[in-house]
């Protein structure tokens, strides 16, 4: 077997297309309760555009392997990995900002985050849910608390991130509400979502206010959706946000309302996986693959993700960017 693997390497910050380098690379080795994977597939995600322009410049030295979404199948073991055996089909979530990445053809990872992959997705499915489901789950069940028969406001619900939170939220009894534009307004209804506001129309804000508010706002889109939250909301709602905050806002009008504020920033675990693969068996969960990119192609992935043209007329896709990964198995 060969000890090397292909690899796209993250060689510059900033564009896209002078970016990254395919490289060879010395294929990992489990340690103790480790597994190695073979990546059949992984995604593009908003985190890699911020780390690929350098947002994270101090938490990644260059080069690096970069990506977080893995679907494929258990080829060893290290020392006590006993809970998986080669040939098993996984999926998971890698750490944010901790050793190699996704972008390769194999990796190595501990068990404990690892759940088998649910049996009626496709890899690509798999790794296009991997983050953002276990997003969706830590938002909305984890933080938010949602209940069945409560408001939910999710902003962005054509996006990779929005289009699980609306099924996630319907699957677990809650009204939901979304804003997309008028073009995605069939699509985000077929995902649940019973009433949809087109942000790009006018201000969402008296829209919401005339369904009476709502207790949870999911923020996934930024800008102004913090500091107006609370003109949306319920006494004691609660707003999730997994955006970055470029600028300090002003939340005190969060006070007249009993609000709580959560700022996430996704963490990986076995659990989630598991609940989002129950909802997955039960028909109330499935990805949104709007795009699939051979791993040669990140570039072109970033460049969709950014909303910028690749090949003819291609522009950003609905849900997730998916990222096919063929493994050398010589």
């Amino acid at each position: 077997m060969s000890t090397s693997m292909r690899a796209m390497e993250l060689v510059h910050f900033g564009d896209a297309d002078t970016a990254f380098a395919a490289r060879e690379l010395p294929r990992p080795t489990p340690g103790p309760g480790q597994l190695l994977v073979r990546v059949h597939a992984t995604s593009v995600n908003p985190l890699d555009l911020q780390t690929r322009r350098g947002d994270y410049r101090d938490q990644v030295a260059l080069p690096a392997v970069i990506g977080n979404d893995v679907s494929g199948v258990v080829v060893g073991t290290g020392p006590g990995a006993d809970d998986f055996r080669p040939g098993d089909e996984v999926w998971y979530l890698a750490p944010v900002f901790a050793g190699q990445g996704t972008y390769a053809e194999f990796h190595v990872v501990d068990q404990a985050l690892v759940a088998r992959k649910p049996e009626g997705l496709s890899h690509v499915e798999a790794a296009g849910l991997a983050l953002v489901g276990v997003t969706v789950w830590e938002a909305l069940v984890e933080r938010a608390g949602v209940q069945a028969g409560e408001r939910v406001l999710v902003h962005g619900g054509a996006g990779g991130v929005g289009s699980a939170a609306i099924q996630v939220a319907h699957a677990l009894g809650a009204e939901v509400v979304t804003t997309a534009r008028a073009k995605d307004h069939e699509f985000v209804t077929g995902l649940g979502a019973d009433t949809v506001i087109d942000f790009s129309a006018g201000d969402y804000v008296p829209q919401v206010q005339e369904l009476g508010g709502v207790n949870v706002v999911l923020d996934t889109v930024g800008r102004d959706t913090l500091s107006r939250s609370p003109e949306v909301l319920a006494d004691r709602g609660r707003v999730v946000s997994i955006v970055d905050i470029p600028e300090p806002q002003n939340l005190l009008a969060a006070w007249g309302v009993n609000a709580t504020y959560h700022f996430l920033f996704v963490s990986p675990g076995r659990a989630k996986l598991d609940a989002l693969s129950r909802l997955v068996d039960r028909g109330e969960l499935r990805p949104v693959i709007g795009e699939v990119v051979p791993l040669s192609d990140i570039a072109d992935a970033h460049t969709l993700l950014e909303g910028g043209s690749v090949g003819e007329n291609r522009r950003r896709p609905r849900g997730k960017i998916a990222i096919a990964v063929e493994p050398d198995l010589g």
